[in-house]
């Protein structure tokens, strides 16, 4: 099972990853005025390959977990200002409540990714 989520949120990571550099508007609602955008994607990019390669070899697997677990902590700033603000980058209610739900979901996957290899030894 652990394996399985590790690939699937890899292959996530890594789609975003490619679309942070290609397709950078899709991402433009969601970063705020105050950060430089093209810095914004590059930094996401890095950061989500990265992880996302960890996550795919089993040596660095928990600590891809790890990191994906601080990214989502780091992201999720973003989800409460999105979520707050008068028209919300990602729609109408129920979906910016939803997001925020899903990403408290994904920090615990990550821990549990990070954690499930310091449990074993």
């Amino acid at each position: 099972m652990k394996v399985l989520i590790s690939y699937t949120i890899s292959v996530l990571l890594l789609v975003s990853a490619v679309a942070h550099i290609i397709s950078p508007e899709f991402y433009a609602e969601l970063i705020p005025d105050f950060f430089p955008e093209n810095l914004a994607n590059i930094l996401s990019a890095i950061s989500e390959a990265a992880i996302g390669i960890a996550l795919l070899t089993r040596k660095y697997r928990h600590l891809g977990g790890l990191g994906f677990s601080l990214l989502m902590i780091a992201f999720l700033p973003i989800h409460v200002w999105d979520l707050l603000r008068e028209k919300s980058a990602l729609g109408q209610f129920p979906i910016p409540e939803i997001r925020l739900l899903v990403q408290l979901l994904l920090i615990y996957t990550g821990w549990w990714l990070y954690n499930s290899k310091k449990a074993q030894g």
